[in-house]
């Protein structure tokens, strides 16, 4: 894992527009310490810890009709993926490729992406930094590509996540 982190991420932690996660207070007690849980009202991701605190990260969620809740668990840990866009976003924007080669500068899923069970949704990092902090996507949970290599490299697959309103 740590391999992968390097490999993803070491580049990015020289950027002077990385933000390092904030460790802040989580008195939720609904949620165990290694759940990732995402605020879409907030914007923010946390990845919970013992002793009532979480990692902060901010985050772009889904546009309003579009913003994925409930739970679920990453199946999968992709590094530079290649994308397809699902067939509601095709719809919306036929002039898509049907795939955008992974690492390529329009491929919106960024250096690395954490897929969901039970849908087309996942984490991932992203080509459009300027859009974190808003309600721009799909459902997909958008991460800047410094923080989703962060966060990468403390979670694996089966992993719990939750998101609420």
């Amino acid at each position: 894992m740590v391999a992968i982190y390097l490999a993803i991420g070491l580049a990015l932690w020289s950027n002077k527009a990385f933000a390092a996660p904030e460790l802040v207070r989580f008195a939720d007690q609904r949620f165990a310490p290694g759940t990732i849980v995402v605020k879409n009202r907030e914007r923010s991701l946390y990845l919970v810890h013992r002793g009532g605190t979480a990692l902060r990260y901010q985050v772009a969620v889904g546009k309003r009709g579009k913003a994925w809740t409930g739970q679920t668990y990453i199946t999968g840990m992709h590094v530079r993926p290649a994308w397809s866009p699902p067939a509601e976003v095709k719809r919306d924007l036929p002039h898509l490729p049907v795939v955008i080669a992974g690492g390529a500068p329009n491929n919106p899923m960024g250096v690395a992406a954490m897929t969901l069970a039970g849908g087309e949704y996942a984490i991932h990092g992203t080509n459009r930094p300027g859009l974190i902090g808003r309600a721009v996507s799909y459902g997909c949970i958008r991460m800047r590509n410094a923080d989703i290599a962060d966060l990468f490299a403390r979670v694996g697959v089966n992993t719990r996540v939750v998101a609420v309103n």
